[in-house]
């Protein structure tokens, strides 16, 4: 036996993974991974694969960053943590400092978590008792978008809408109100993105209309709506949505969880926008994609919401045991570091240009409806019939096919449904780009070579059974 296949049945014997159907593991190998070094994994066999997806979207800088490792070192010898209720730390007051000064103006005050998921439950809860502090309790459910994904906890799950993730604990979610996405990639023919997201915006507003005395805030992924296949929209959305929010008394929450730090091309993906948001949520690169940690920002406005006298019970009593962590916020520190040291976001452009030059040939395949891009991410959607964007059946699996050619060929994409994407470390060199560029097409070629063998419905907007 060797040595990955050993590791794989110790797995195996004692682990549930995430997002897995774990009878697949019958006849999908587990992928042990023994080290990381820049864009590559190692596993304990001595093969290479080549990070497409940075690990779940986290890592920006590479695997084993030798000054994010160093950061880390200096601080664990130093403090690993203390409780942030009634105690600080120089890091979390450097970093705090630090992100109230690289995001947009108006974004004054820093909350902590320990994820993504539960920075989303930070900013629905501080966005109802807010307006639960001025006297407003009607306001009390959230306007999102379909197709959007914010989180597993509970309520973030409330105010997503893929459905893969959430129609099972139906009964157990808020209830919100949801409107058609501007995702482009539904947009009429001959229809331009900005013209797409203008008409699509006619649905919120009459919403927010409706319903804002009632609604204590909206939650969007900015430009790319990350879990539900990578749909993308124009800026304007996010314009004229801080516009109607501000004419309706209705706050703003922007889940940056997966596009902030540089994925879309700039810092932040509100920046496109020229806008800032009332509550907004970072994580993933946050920490470089080395520890678990998420930062909320929102104005001083909301802050003076919840100071007054303890007797009074304003204040937002909510506390995860990790929060703020020293070594987290050592390893964001050196993250942004690299940020200002390295002109990060001017080489990202190059590279972006570069993943839409190595996929420009996929635009003419027979079975490819879209080849999309936004920034450092980039989608490839796969359908059986290209005029109609008919999509496969989802029980086919076909972007299972993309992933496992990938595998041997020593790349790790990991496709969102039908939709093969690269969204890498922002270390990745040209040539490598070109690499899992020739891997995706042939995956593709390889997936979408044999019919359909079950019946499906020309649905646009389809449930992804093969989560990424």
């Amino acid at each position: 036996m060797g040595l990955n296949a050993d590791w794989m049945q110790r797995d195996l014997a004692v682990l549930w993974h995430p997002c897995t159907q774990m009878k697949d593991h019958e006849r999908l190998p587990v992928v042990p991974i023994r080290r990381g070094e820049g864009v590559w994994l190692e596993d304990f066999e001595g093969k290479r694969y080549l990070d497409a997806v940075s690990s779940w979207w986290v890592n920006v800088f590479g695997h084993a960053n030798p000054r994010i490792n160093q950061r880390i070192k200096d601080q664990v010898d130093q403090l690993e943590h203390v409780i942030l209720a009634g105690f600080s730390h120089q890091p979390v007051v450097e970093l705090s400092e630090r992100l109230v000064k690289i995001t947009p103006k108006g974004l004054d005050r820093v909350f902590y978590a320990d994820n993504g998921s539960s920075g989303i439950e930070v900013a629905l809860k501080m966005s109802y008792h807010f307006w639960r502090n001025q006297g407003l309790e009607r306001k009390k459910r959230f306007v999102t978008l379909t197709n959007s994904y914010h989180g597993e906890t509970v309520a973030a799950m409330s105010v997503g809408d893929v459905a893969l993730f959430t129609e099972t604990y139906k009964s157990l979610l808020l209830d919100t109100l949801k409107v058609p996405s501007p995702d482009c990639y539904l947009r009429p023919e001959g229809l331009c993105w900005e013209e797409h997201s203008r008409a699509m915006f006619a649905h919120m507003e009459r919403t927010l209309a409706e319903h804002h005395q009632e609604v204590a805030a909206v939650i969007v992924e900015p430009l790319i709506q990350g879990a539900g296949g990578m749909r993308m929209y124009h800026p304007v959305y996010l314009k004229l949505l801080r516009e109607a929010c501000d004419r309706y008394g209705v706050h703003l929450i922007h889940d940056e969880i997966a596009v902030g730090f540089g994925r879309t091309g700039t810092m932040f993906a509100c920046e496109q926008a020229g806008i800032a948001p009332d509550f907004l949520v970072l994580s993933k690169a946050l920490t470089g994609g080395y520890l678990p940690m998420a930062a909320v920002l929102t104005s001083e406005t909301v802050y003076q919401g919840f100071y007054d006298d303890y007797q009074t019970l304003r204040a937002f009593l909510h506390s995860h045991t990790y929060t703020g962590n020293p070594l987290a916020c050592a390893a964001a520190l050196a993250t942004l570091d690299i940020f200002e040291q390295d002109r990060v976001i001017e080489r990202n452009r190059a590279l972006a240009m570069r993943m839409a030059q190595s996929t420009a040939h996929l635009v003419d395949h027979p079975h490819v409806a879209e080849v999309r891009q936004t920034g450092m991410v980039l989608a490839i959607e796969m359908v059986q019939d290209k005029a109609a964007k008919t999509p496969y059946p989802w029980q086919e699996r076909r972007g299972l096919k993309v992933f496992q050619h990938a595998l041997e060929r020593g790349a790790l994409l990991r496709p969102l449904g039908n939709v093969v994407y690269f969204l890498p470390p922002y270390v990745i060199t040209p040539e490598q780009i070109d690499f899992l560029a020739e891997v995706a097409t042939e995956g593709i070629d390889i997936a979408t070579r044999d019919a359909v063998s079950v019946p499906v419905v020309a649905d646009l907007h389809p449930n992804h059974r093969d989560p990424g």
